[in-house]
């Protein structure tokens, strides 16, 4: 699979940009939302190009599929790290910070989505959404 299935990968699994973007923003305290909005976008696709970011989501699909867990167990860490890795790899330490930020609220698709996909889907929106606020806003 290449990087650019990824986002085809998400929509199977019912995890639209809409629903993405949507999440973000739920936790977004600002103004010009629409403009948020459009750049955070762009962000996303950005990202989904990057070959890291689509392997650690792959790693998310693949263990959703081939792991029986019921609920979220409260042992099980290596969910967590991905979303970690996601959000520190896209939005440094602050990325971190805002991960468990969106992780202890799930806002949005977040508390729909089982384990693995809940905190990798949560570390790459808060990974995006720290970048989109550092410096310069500019993609890298």
């Amino acid at each position: 699979m290449r990087g650019a299935d990824i986002p085809q990968l998400l929509e199977s699994k019912g995890i639209t940009f809409d629903s993405m973007l949507d999440t973000a923003l739920e936790l977004y305290i600002g103004e010009d939302r629409e403009k948020v909005k459009e750049e955070l976008h762009k962000l996303m696709l950005h990202y989904l190009e990057d070959i890291n970011v689509g392997a650690l989501l792959m790693a998310a699909f693949l263990l959703e599929e081939n792991f029986e867990v019921e609920g979220d167990p409260v042992n099980l860490v290596a969910d967590e790290l991905i979303g970690i890795n996601l959000a520190e790899y896209i939005g440094g330490k602050m990325g971190l910070f805002n991960f468990f930020y969106y992780d202890t609220r799930k806002p949005g698709i977040l508390a729909e989505l089982p384990p693995f996909l809940d905190d990798a889907i949560g570390g790459f929106i808060a990974g995006c959404m720290t970048r989109l606020f550092q410096g310069t806003g500019e993609m890298p």
